[in-house]
């Protein structure tokens, strides 16, 4: 049992499962905590195999539990979290809470990477700010949260071949290297390459285009290609859009795969979700899952149309999160 300062590790984790967050005070210390942890952790944070790696989650608490019984809990199984783990779902502060113990209690076993909804300007749009405040009944823990989201690692990379990010790659980022040069400890830039690491999506393109989120760009096989082979990369492995099947390969070369974790998204979707597993010879499978039974009804669509054109969230109207044409993460 790990024991930090009056709180007990395992029993914080077994109250979360049975739905009972964290005290205030609890969760400050907890943020406390796992900052310290981050800041040891260079923004490309160096993963070894074997390893699963897990798409968005997005609020789905109870389905998160599930992957974990699927994949194996840590510390049996290694993790690396691409992001997007609030926002949509109903449960964004057990699932950030029980993440967020689970890395301080296992820090050599999890790693957890940003994705654009780790930011003030999404998550006070899309869910995890009036989750908060209606759970805590003020904003305070909403702060800490953000503020923890400043010090996440923003990318990792698997043994040097699978180089792992929320969103996709930019124009201003070609080699690894260039990564750990970006300042991290900041609100998610609007432009720039920390921006289009968390907002960038691939399309079957040439080249580089404007992405429609409003945020980070569109790109094709051509760049993949080149981006792997100037860093010795295998694959890029990313989340940040809804794949029905639970997966999706990119391109002629299949050098790029995109990994969604958050089954029935919206509670309304009924696509599966996938992880990943990488086994210490670099070999790559999928566990697929579906949702569990106790995933709530979404009660507030408009709180799940996906955002368009602005950055941030300047919500389009749509009849559903699930049909929009990227179904973005």
């Amino acid at each position: 049992i790990i024991i930090m300062g009056d709180l007990d590790i395992d029993q914080a984790l077994a109250n979360l499962r049975e739905g009972k967050i964290l005290s205030e005070k609890q969760l400050r210390a907890v943020c406390e905590k796992v900052k310290e942890i981050f800041l040891q952790e260079p923004n490309l944070t160096p993963v070894r195999a074997p390893v699963t790696l897990v798409g968005d989650i997005h609020g789905q608490f109870y389905d998160f539990l599930e992957l974990l019984k699927k994949g194996g809990e840590p510390p049996a199984t290694n993790y690396v979290f691409m992001g997007d783990y609030v926002d949509r779902g109903h449960h964004s502060v057990e699932t950030i809470e029980y993440l967020l113990l689970l890395k301080i209690k296992y820090p050599s076993h999890i790693t957890v990477i940003r994705g654009n909804h780790e930011s003030r300007q999404v998550s006070n749009t899309y869910g995890l700010y009036e989750e908060t405040n209606r759970k805590y009944g003020n904003p305070n823990p909403w702060h800490m949260f953000t503020d923890v989201f400043d010090h996440m690692p923003i990318s990792a990379v698997v043994d040097g071949a699978i180089f792992c990010v929320h969103g996709g790659l930019s124009p201003k980022v070609k080699r690894l290297d260039q990564i750990n040069t970006i300042d991290r400890r900041m609100e998610i830039p609007h432009e720039g390459g920390f921006c289009d690491l968390m907002w960038s999506d691939p399309e079957e393109i040439d080249d580089w285009r404007i992405n429609h989120r409003g945020a980070g760009y569109i790109f094709g096989g051509p760049v993949v290609k080149e981006f792997n082979h100037i860093n010795g990369l295998e694959l890029v492995a990313r989340a940040h859009q809804l794949v029905n099947e639970g997966y999706k390969f990119w391109f002629q070369d299949q050098n790029l795969v995109t990994v969604w974790s958050a089954p029935n998204y919206c509670y309304r979707c009924g696509n599966e979700a996938s992880i990943m597993v990488v086994d210490s010879n670099l070999n790559r499978s999928f566990t697929m899952f579906t949702a569990v039974s106790d995933s709530s009804k979404v009660q507030n669509i408009q709180a799940f149309l996906p955002y368009f054109l602005q950055p941030y969230g300047r919500r389009k109207s749509a009849s559903s999160a699930c049909t929009w044409p990227a179904q973005w993460g």
